[in-house]
């Protein structure tokens, strides 16, 4: 039996990260711990949080003193961090921010880890495992390889640039002190649960709402779709069996446009009110309740600042070494996706509420 320490576990991949050990898990314990920042709702972990193995603590990440106290309390033998500001559009607009919780933070816990678990040597054995991103790796051209954990860090964003120090300090940790380290780098993730202001929920609330759907630049941006169903199931091997300071690349392997991903959303919602009429009464701002495409909806906008022309990601290494395979390929896990959002109203408005961000796209 583990007992997990989950960081911005009330965000999107983690809670679904927390939902999903919960049901593969059941004996392991896991304090969840979140800054209830924008981005995290707890109204996310409602069917968990009742659980006897699951106790959520509010606290913010750079604070080392109470994540180590947390850990002695709690007997943490494993640390899964995905607490992290993740929008590039507020990086560009703030990027101090980033720096604070993505490096700091990080940081903080590294310290809180190594005390705990090298000096006190709390538990027989420990894992930190740093959930980051492809965006490290900068930007691919059209004939471009994928990313490999060799790849270079080129980082173009503040944010890209947080999460890549935060990588370096992670290993640095590992190399220099003996703590056992894992790190990871995922392409975009989408499903359940998601905020929204990155692409796929906030063209899909948009939709229902009847407002523009904002494409940056010529929409011709690439990016490798991955569920994040498969990436708690890639989390849970390389915890389960990767290697102490090793790094994994994690990805859809589903290299689409932004146009084209659009249009699938799009045909979706149209595909939904067609087969129930009842979306027209409960979602009258849509332009499928009066038989319109919802595809009228788009615009283009200007692009943003250093916006990356593409990425792709090569999981060789964590196929061959661990045996990861995907489950959910694009069209179904959009499909699923979709019917999600259409069928939790209750937890879209109660996130739009708080949301300062409705007409940001991201991808």
């Amino acid at each position: 039996m583990s007992s997990l320490l989950v960081t911005g576990g009330a965000g999107f991949i983690g809670s679904n990260f927390v939902r999903y050990w919960c049901r593969k898990h059941p004996g392991d314990r896991i304090l969840v711990y979140d800054a209830l920042t924008y981005a995290g709702y707890l109204p996310s972990l409602a069917d968990v949080l009742g659980l006897p193995t699951v106790t959520f603590v509010q606290g913010d990440i750079r604070n080392e003193a109470e994540i180590y106290r947390l850990m002695r309390l709690h007997e943490i033998d494993t640390l899964v961090h995905l607490a992290a500001e993740s929008h590039v559009d507020r990086s560009i607009e703030g990027p101090q921010a980033f720096v604070d919780t993505n490096v700091s933070g990080t940081h903080s816990l590294l310290m809180a880890a190594r005390r705990a678990w090298l000096v006190d040597r709390r538990v027989p054995r420990h894992r930190f495992h740093h959930v980051s991103t492809d965006e490290v790796y900068g930007s691919l051209g059209p004939a471009d390889p994928p990313f490999t954990e060799r790849t270079a860090f080129a980082p173009n964003s503040p944010y890209a640039a947080s999460k890549a120090a935060a990588d370096l300090l992670v290993r640095a940790y590992s190399r220099t002190y003996g703590l056992e380290t894992t790190i990871s780098n995922c392409s975009n993730n989408y499903g359940p649960f998601q905020y929204p202001e990155k692409l796929i929920p906030l063209f899909i609330l948009n939709c229902l709402r009847g407002i523009p759907l904002p494409v940056y630049g010529d929409g011709l941006n690439i990016r490798d779709w991955l569920h994040v169903e498969d990436h708690c199931r890639a989390l849970d091997l390389v915890l389960a069996h990767g290697r102490p300071g090793e790094t994994y690349n994690v990805g859809g392997e589903t290299q689409v446009s932004n146009l084209e991903l659009i249009a699938q959303v799009c045909e979706l919602v149209d595909r939904c009110f067609g087969e129930d009429p009842d979306l027209r009464d409960r979602f009258p701002d849509c332009p499928a309740a009066h038989g319109r495409p919802v595809a009228s909806l788009q615009t283009f906008v200007p692009d943003r600042p250093g916006h990356d022309r593409r990425y792709a990601i090569d999981m060789s290494k964590i196929r061959q070494e661990l045996g990861f395979r995907l489950s959910i390929d694009l069209a179904s896990g959009l499909a699923a996706t979709v019917q999600w959002y259409l069928g939790n109203q209750e937890w879209c408005d109660g996130v739009l509420a708080r949301s300062d961000s409705n007409s940001v796209v991201s991808a």
